[in-house]
């Protein structure tokens, strides 16, 4: 405080300048590095674990979950932080700020390290170790609750911030841009701490200061007040996402408020797309005919945003030629991309998402092909009828386990598949006009890939539905479903 503001900003300074000069004295280091494993587990096995047992099971929809993003950081400040022999101790000893109060709560959580190989021991240990955060974190709220007079609404029990030997930190939040928050102010507590700790001992404001900050009336009354997006706090990865329904179908995901990977052949391409929705949209090389490829993708996804909830296998693409007289290496290429590249990245999320414990959706782009073949389609349409068996098999086998599998049989949409030229050429054999072609259907309509991406987000919002199958045609009664 002073007389006018200067003064007040210089004694600030003034007071600051002497803190920094103590810490600079006498300086000890501050922590013991722990027994830790000679070979953790990878950040890309870790953060799904970490993030399924931080998530919260919805009480009024059945199948429903409260999901959190994660943001991971492992500089060496936290590695040190983090590998302390007492690290239970010091890294739960409090915040530094009332912000980090607001916003990560008054501590974080401290697991068990992680051993490669060792991941359902360690999965077993976080759950439990959630648990009883959870636990305390309802006893704390219920002792200070009731000192001010039972007028608080407690908010979830859930850390916003998870320290893991060996491997670093997870700061959590409802999207992308929460998790980094809290990460950030995660590393900020971690410097002071360490510079506490280096002279001294830390020490927290007591638990009550600390409810009263957490609780305060004015953060209270915020809640409920904003209405969360369907998708928000889940991780869609979308194949063939340069490519216009790919990329339709990120865009209408991120709208929905999911974090989207868009995953192409083509990184660029992958990279401007992202870069087109803007926020924390993420663009990655994937190519779907190989399988380190596709696992190297998905790990990328997982260690940006913690796992995987909606995979949208969409890359694919046309081969032609009459079945009795088309080349077999025609028939394999095509089957390496549009069956067995659907099998790669589904078996990529469905190991996520099991990990996670949460359920999941996996959606495919099939095609009318599937049902309804056209001559001189068969090396296309053959592949595309086992993807359709494929996502049955999916839902059969993991309906169980919460993981739904829809897919979508779309027809004349504008796209790499059916681009300008093959248009015209389909048009002219029909003796139509390009228009009349694109329309050609019961509602006399055309179809955008748009309409694809809507039905895609229908299926990833319907909690009760797998083994479905959309048919976005305009109406067709040949390629139907019977």
């Amino acid at each position: 405080f002073g007389a006018d503001a200067r003064e007040a900003y210089e004694r600030m300074v003034a007071l600051v300048s002497l803190a920094e000069q103590r810490l600079a004295k006498n300086r000890k280091p501050a922590f013991v590095s722990a027994s830790l494993p000679a070979r953790p587990a990878r950040v890309a096995d870790v953060a799904p674990i970490v993030r399924g047992a931080c998530s919260l099971p919805d009480n009024k929809t059945e199948g429903a979950w409260k999901r959190f993003v994660l943001e991971f950081r492992c500089n060496d400040a936290v590695m040190n932080f983090v590998n302390g022999a007492d690290v239970a101790r010091y890294g739960q000893a409090g915040v530094v700020t009332p912000d980090h109060n607001l916003r990560i709560k008054n501590r974080p959580l401290v697991v068990a390290a992680p051993k490669e190989g060792d991941l359902q021991v360690f999965k077993n240990s976080v759950t439990q170790q959630v648990a009883a955060y959870a636990e305390d974190y309802t006893n704390y709220f219920g002792r200070n609750n009731a000192r001010v007079g039972g007028i608080k609404t407690m908010l979830d029990p859930v850390p916003r911030v998870v320290l893991v030997p060996g491997v670093g930190l997870f700061g959590l939040g409802g999207s992308k841009r929460d998790a980094k928050i809290a990460a950030d102010l995660a590393e900020a507590a971690i410097a002071t701490i360490t510079d506490a700790e280096a002279v001294g001992r830390f020490e927290a404001l007591p638990e009550s200061d600390l409810f009263d900050v957490e609780y305060w009336s004015l953060e209270q009354a915020k809640l409920g007040s904003a209405k969360e997006l369907p998708l928000a706090g889940q991780v869609a990865a979308i194949t063939g996402a340069a490519g216009a329904i790919g990329f339709a179908t990120a865009k209408a995901f991120a709208a929905a408020g999911a974090e989207v990977a868009l995953l192409d052949i083509d990184e660029a391409a992958a990279l401007a797309k992202a870069k087109e929705i803007g926020g924390s949209a993420l663009g990655l090389r994937c190519d779907v005919t190989d399988t380190a490829s596709v696992r190297e993708a998905f790990a990328q996804v997982v260690s940006s945003f913690g796992g995987v909830d909606i995979a949208v296998s969409n890359a694919g693409a046309a081969w032609q030629g009459r079945i009795g007289e088309v080349d077999e290496a025609v028939l394999r290429e095509s089957f390496e991309l549009n069956f067995y590249g659907h099998q790669r990245v589904a078996q990529a999320a469905v190991n996520i998402m099991r990990a996670q414990g949460t359920g999941g959706c996996l959606l495919f782009n099939v095609s009318k092909q599937a049902v309804n073949p056209g001559p001189n389609f068969g090396p296309y349409g053959l592949p595309k009828a086992a993807t359709l068996f494929l996502v049955r098999q999916y839902a059969l086998e993991y309906g169980s386990e919460g993981i739904r599998a829809n897919a979508v049989n779309a027809d004349r949409i504008r796209s790499g598949l059916l681009n300008e030229e093959m248009i015209s050429s389909r048009s002219k054999a029909r003796g139509v006009s390009e228009s009349a072609y694109m329309r050609g259907n019961l509602l006399g309509r055309e179809v955008a890939a748009e309409d694809v991406a809507q039905a895609f987000l229908a299926q990833a919002l319907a909690l009760k539905t797998t083994a479905d199958v959309t048919t976005v045609d305009g109406g067709n009664i040949a390629a139907a479903l019977r």
